[in-house]
């Protein structure tokens, strides 16, 4: 699978209507950016079916799930949807598959109490289903939605690799030594193109505000030296900074770049926008990163 070292996150590709969903795509792909990733959260649409949608629209672009929730549909029917996708669209398909958090996991009534026990029941599943399904010319990788390192550690063992998500470079440095050097490692980074520290740093809180409220990502940057002195008040701008990268053009690709640097195969970056996330914003400061990025 040839994806390049650039791709796009975004959560709004999942929102939008499909026409829009469907130009976005392949303004993405037409910039030279090698992956689109969608996610499956509040108000999102199926995640599958929007990847078969994009893949349809586009011609050369890969489309991962980032993540698609292994509590919103069983192994076997996870397995399934990757094979239709890898069959219809060779190497073009990153199943991305992850436990989500234990708030919005109990919302949908299920018992998050040992997640990666859960993920570990849930591959050798797919990995049972996958022997009564056709055979696809190229599979499609399975990535695992990971962080900490037992998570890491079964995304080395047990997967083809590990999507992470709000995390600085240090942590994908932490990340590809556990990995080892032949496992897919591809992080998200949120970014901004906006010079003005108050500004970007305004932009950066209100999407630091969400995530700052699950336990999963707090615990994980607690690993990385950040404390609640960080997490207050919208949090700091040692983690802002650390989080988004904001700036001019070469700020920005400095920061794919140390991510790159880290170990990582890949990096999908999210473009934030200034009061809400906004596809039409994202798309104009993809064009303005394009041609910066080498793509």
């Amino acid at each position: 699978m040839e994806i390049g070292r650039v791709g796009v996150w975004h959560p709004m590709i999942s929102k939008a209507p499909a026409e829009e969903a469907r130009r976005a795509a392949a303004r993405i792909e037409e910039l030279g950016y090698g992956s689109l990733w969608i996610n499956e959260g509040g108000g999102s649409k199926e995640p599958l079916t929007m990847s078969a949608i994009l893949l349809a629209a586009t011609e050369r672009i890969a489309v991962g799930t980032g993540i698609a929730n292994i509590w919103a549909r069983d192994a076997m029917a996870m397995e399934a949807g990757a094979v239709a996708l890898a069959d219809a669209f060779p190497g073009r398909f990153l199943l991305g598959i992850g436990v989500s958090h234990g708030p919005l996991v109990k919302g949908r009534g299920h018992d998050y109490t040992k997640p990666l026990t859960a993920m570990r029941s849930y591959l050798e599943g797919m990995d049972q289903a996958v022997q009564a399904l056709p055979k696809p010319p190229s599979p499609a990788p399975t990535i695992l939605a990971a962080l900490r390192p037992k998570m890491l550690e079964l995304s080395r063992d047990k997967a083809d690799g590990a999507h992470t998500y709000f995390v600085p470079p240090e942590h994908t440095s932490q990340a590809r030594q556990i990995l080892g050097p032949d496992r897919l490692l591809i992080p998200e980074q949120a970014v901004v193109l906006e010079s003005d520290p108050t500004r970007a740093r305004e932009i950066a809180r209100a999407h630091l505000a969400y995530y700052l409220k699950l336990p999963n990502y707090l615990n994980n940057l607690r690993t990385l030296g950040f404390t609640d002195d960080d997490f207050a008040d919208g949090g700091s701008n040692r983690l802002a900074d650390a989080i988004v990268a904001w700036g001019d053009a070469g700020a920005i690709v400095k920061r794919i770049q140390a991510h790159l640097d880290a170990g990582a195969n890949h990096v999908a970056i999210q473009p934030l926008s200034p009061e809400a996330p906004d596809l039409a914003n994202a798309l104009t400061q993809l064009t303005d990163l394009a041609g910066p990025l080498g793509l």
